[in-house]
């Protein structure tokens, strides 16, 4: 069901379309050109709901756009600034979290510098802060010029490229969507009036909690932009997911969904392994993880001192699993069984744990030491007597095998996981045949090399 709109009028007069979704955390979504009250809904409903779940989400389309007043002659960030303190002061909000996609990033930054006791969290999707790094690319400056002669072809290209050229009838809705969104007239105004604008010097005077979230394959704006803001933002997160749309709600849409939420310390309702597995012919990549020498830590320490032990270990593994959207499967006490959808994000929260125990142990008096295998297959979804989703099957078998071949701070990984993620960052070192108990044949196993990758 589409949600129900409301408007709310800015201190110069322009009537704001927004809307709210769920309870909880405040949530306010700053929006791009096409809006988010229309024309999107179908297309994003899933996305939404996600966005919603345990947060307040308040969506609204900028002045000049969909369902908010067409007519209006002032479009610079202050006025878009305008729009969005109109509704979160309609509502009430005294603070808020702040979703920013793209060139909206300007907005959010200045109005974050300028009211940082609102803003709760701050989220950056594929941020443009320079005008530059976006407008002034080849790619954009050819489809403006298109703009300029074929308002059809130009919103058909714009859907093309976030849909990718096989996108079919999704593909041809959204730019019949971005037509009823924005006119011509106003595409060219809206260029116009972010030509020149640049608030970096703004991002080192940041001080509210930052996310900065990129696309991996995205070319426009580039991964370094990303990097950019997020290393120039105190304390700033930046995080990774899969693909290249420039619409979080396509392509690895949960990993985005549970990134915000681990963000904003809002625990993510993710479907179970048995769930996500139940498709015929779903593709899994299991990761086990092994606490080394457990049973001589409890014997060493005594069980307290080791259960205290194993509680970080528990925590930092699954903030790792929420980060780059893996699920849970069971925890065996010194050691986790985890899912994931994509073998570069398996690879990628094995990374993150190797890394993030190295850092600890730098410091710490007692040493953490994990040991991490992978395989990728289609293994057999069952719910336990619980309701909990088990996996079994050879699949799983074989990724805690090589698990236990693993040494201490090793990521062991199998062919099948190797090519899967073939063309990627991975560096990956053969370690030849090796035999796995209850596997008759030898497998070939390989280390990711993870300081490198």
């Amino acid at each position: 069901m589409e949600p129900r709109v409301q408007y709310a009028k800015t201190s110069d007069g322009v009537s704001i379309a927004y809307y709210t979704m769920g309870e909880g955390i405040p949530l306010v979504t700053i929006p791009l050109w096409f809006s988010l009250v229309t024309g999107r809904w179908d297309d994003a409903s899933a996305f939404n709901e996600g966005m919603s779940h345990q947060k307040r989400l308040v969506a609204y389309d900028n002045r000049g756009t969909g369902m908010s007043q067409r007519q209006v002659d002032d479009l610079s960030v202050e006025a878009f600034e305008r729009d969005l303190e109109a509704v979160v002061d309609e509502l009430g909000l005294e603070s808020f979290a702040l979703f920013a996609p793209n060139l909206s990033a300007r907005i959010a930054i200045n109005y974050a510098t300028r009211r940082p006791d609102r803003i709760s969290h701050l989220i950056l999707w594929c941020p443009v802060v320079r005008s530059d790094d976006m407008l002034e690319t080849s790619q954009v400056r050819g489809m403006s010029a298109m703009l300029e002669n074929d308002w059809e072809l130009f919103t058909e290209l714009v859907a093309q490229l976030v849909h990718g050229f096989a996108g079919g009838e999704t593909s041809r809705q959204f730019a019949a969507g971005l037509r009823e969104s924005i006119t011509p007239d106003t595409a060219k105004a809206l260029l116009d009036s972010a030509r020149d604008v640049d608030v970096s010097d703004l991002l080192p005077k940041v001080s509210v909690p930052t996310l900065v979230m990129h696309r991996r394959e995205m070319t426009v704006p580039a991964l370094d932009v990303s990097r950019t803001i997020a290393a120039s933002i105190p304390g700033a997160r930046l995080v990774l997911v899969e693909g290249g749309s420039i619409l979080p709600h396509l392509e690895d849409a949960d990993a985005v969904l549970a990134a915000v939420d681990e963000f904003l310390g809002v625990e993510s309702r993710r479907p179970t392994a048995a769930e996500s597995s139940r498709e015929a012919g779903a593709l899994v990549t299991v990761l086990f993880t092994d606490v080394e020498g457990s049973t001589a830590l409890t014997d060493r320490l005594g069980d307290a001192k080791a259960r205290d032990l194993l509680r970080e270990h528990e925590r930092m593994t699954r903030e790792a699993l929420e980060t780059h959207g893996g699920s849970e499967v069971k925890t065996m006490g010194d050691g986790f069984m985890a899912s994931f959808s994509s073998a570069t994000q398996a690879l990628e929260c094995a990374i993150a744990i190797q890394g993030a125990f190295a850092e600890r142990n730098e410091s710490a008096e007692e040493a953490i030491k994990v040991r991490i295998g992978l395989n990728a297959g289609e293994p057999i979804a069952e719910d336990d007597p619980s309701g909990r989703g088990d996996l079994f099957g050879t699949a799983v078998n074989m990724a805690a095998r090589i698990a236990s071949k693993a040494e201490a701070g090793e990521i062991l990984a199998s062919n099948v996981v190797r090519e899967l993620v073939a063309g990627k960052e991975f560096l990956f070192a053969d370690r030849g045949e090796t035999e796995l108990r209850g596997f008759e044949e030898a497998v070939r196993v390989y280390e990711l090399s993870w300081r490198d990758s």
